[in-house]
């Protein structure tokens, strides 16, 4: 699994850069509208399943 800090990251380099979007507006969008508005399909990968979810939680609890 791609790290999700360094994806977002990224994503929001790029939706501020060629959309004007600010972090609030990158943050409200789903994966799916920030795809169309970029010009690409959304992903197929499947989400994050209950473990790795756990795993991102507890990695990320203390800041």
């Amino acid at each position: 699994m791609t790290d999700f800090a360094e994806t977002a990251l990224r994503l929001s380099g790029l939706a501020a850069r060629a959309l004007g979007w600010t972090p609030p507006v990158f943050w409200a969008a789903t994966p799916a509208e920030l795809a169309a508005c970029i010009g690409q399909e959304a992903a197929d990968a499947a989400p994050p399943d209950r473990a790795e979810i756990a795993a991102m939680i507890e990695r990320d609890r203390h800041g």
